[in-house]
């Protein structure tokens, strides 16, 4: 995850908030991800701790929470791919 070059030679706090920034980035629903300005003020150090304890408290999309039970007919799958299809929407405009 770290430039090699680089050696020991780096902040492993700053590193862990920038994987969490980038966690955060990355969530399935679009609209729980942070938008650039709060990106840009979390890696200056203002409000990631914040942002990280309320993306830890969402819950995750049903079809992810259990394999254990997995539906058993295809029509138990149709409300599943409207997740599918909302994780693939941009955020917002570009």
């Amino acid at each position: 995850m770290v430039d090699k070059d680089l050696k020991n030679d780096y902040d492993r706090i700053e590193l862990g908030e920038m994987v969490q920034v980038a966690l955060l980035c990355t969530q399935f629903n679009p609209s729980h991800r942070p938008k650039m300005s709060e990106v840009l003020r979390m890696l200056e150090g203002d409000g990631l701790s914040e942002k990280w304890e309320q993306s830890q408290n969402i819950e995750p999309p049903r079809y992810h929470r259990s394999f254990e039970n997995p539906p058993q007919r295809y029509a138990d799958y149709i409300d599943e791919s409207a997740l599918v299809v909302e994780a693939m929407e941009l955020s917002g405009p570009r």
